[in-house]
């Protein structure tokens, strides 16, 4: 398969791609600057030069000519203001919804947050973060074109991946590490029956395989 992940140079996306191309698959990772390209390099995936902030939809479609699946794995970052939030978390993703309808790609996974929702109130930075995400979520879900999934990860950590995850529609909240969460989006990508699903993800009792599995076609 041939994977192109928005937000390729991102602390998740670094991750899948490490596991798709060790898998066999072709990953590519759209990255903002030039000098991020030998690290995707060193993973073995492709890297990508486009501002998701800037490029025009036809300029995103044309790098996904081709793919089996696109991944959104992009963010303003926690050290970004309010403004950001809107032209990555939400414009961007929007942008890149498009330019996957429009390229004809069809599965279509996006990163979200829990707690992401169009109608979350209040003006604090999180705030507009979540609100953002779920405008973003939102929009997507919209999209007949696309057999979308939607996964919303608990409070990510750096620790060790353990393999073993609780996914489901609403799991409460707590951490996952992100190995862990890359290596369910390797498999939600492979897994077009969980199409249409919007997933919770924090570490639990399940080998990821199986978790995945257990929602699909829910």
């Amino acid at each position: 398969m041939r994977i192109v992940i928005a937000g390729g140079h991102g602390q998740i996306a670094l991750r899948l791609e490490r596991l798709l191309a060790a898998r066999g698959d072709e990953a590519a990772g759209i990255i903002r600057k030039p000098e991020q390209a030998d690290e995707l390099r060193q993973l073995g995936a492709e890297p990508v030069v486009l501002d998701l902030e800037s490029a025009s939809v036809e300029e995103v479609a044309e790098r996904l000519e081709g793919a089996d699946a696109a991944v959104f794995a992009a963010g303003a970052g926690p050290g970004s203001g309010a403004g950001r939030k809107e032209t990555v978390d939400k414009a961007a993703a929007v942008l890149f919804a498009d330019a996957a309808v429009r390229a004809g790609v069809r599965r279509f996974v996006v990163v979200s947050s829990m707690g992401a929702d169009p109608a979350h109130e209040g003006d604090e930075i999180f705030d507009v973060y979540l609100r953002a995400k779920g405008e973003a979520d939102a929009y997507v879900r919209g999209q007949d074109a696309l057999d979308w999934t939607i996964l919303r990860p608990g409070q990510l950590t750096n620790d060790a991946g353990t393999g073993l995850v609780r996914l489901e529609a609403h799991t409460g909240r707590g951490p996952i590490p992100r190995d862990d969460v890359a290596a369910v989006l390797a498999e939600l990508v492979d897994t077009p029956a969980t199409a249409g699903l919007t997933l919770e993800l924090i570490s639990g009792p399940a080998p990821v395989s199986v978790a995945v599995k257990s929602v699909a076609g829910n």
